[in-house]
């Protein structure tokens, strides 16, 4: 029994145009973070953030939905990633103005209800800031009322 554990052999297969150290050194790390993966017991292709909702309910973790505007769908997505929920995005076109109904795993029910709360604020933020082009119009108006400097040619002659 002994003599198997000590006889362990590994195969990698490399392909490369040019057989170096380092090419050998990156293989080897790269199968060791293969193998602390599998000790891990994560898939190395486990998907986090976006993803469909059949992957979504597929990890056996149940899925909640929250249903939300089209206002700033991706500004939305952004802070998600940020907060690293895994969710899933759907759209719903049967009403008027479509909107979207997020799935996120129920696990991440306190992670999401941060994230919309953030979500909500920039909205707020957003709607009081004041508009850019309404200023550049009112200044362009200003602009107009400031009379220029008016140049004139004259050349002197010298008798």
């Amino acid at each position: 029994m002994q003599e198997e554990v000590e006889n362990r052999t590994v195969n990698l297969a490399i392909s490369t145009t040019k057989l170096t150290g380092r090419t050998l050194i990156s293989a080897f790390r790269k199968y060791l973070q293969h193998r602390a993966q599998v000790k891990a017991g994560k898939a190395a292709d486990a998907a986090h953030g976006k993803m469909s909702v059949e992957q979504l309910v597929g990890q056996g973790q149940g899925a909640q939905q929250l249903d939300i505007a089209n206002t700033g769908i991706r500004d939305f997505e952004r802070i998600l990633n940020s907060y690293g929920v895994d969710y899933a995005l759907r759209k719903d076109v049967t009403q008027d103005p479509p909107r979207y109904m997020v799935f996120f795993k129920a696990k991440d029910a306190d992670v999401l209800t941060a994230a919309f709360k953030e979500y909500s604020a920039e909205l707020n933020h957003q709607e009081k800031r004041p508009s850019v082009r309404k200023m550049l119009q009112k200044l362009k108006g200003l602009v107009k009322d400031i009379p220029g400097k008016v140049h004139e040619k004259k050349q002197e002659r010298e008798r």
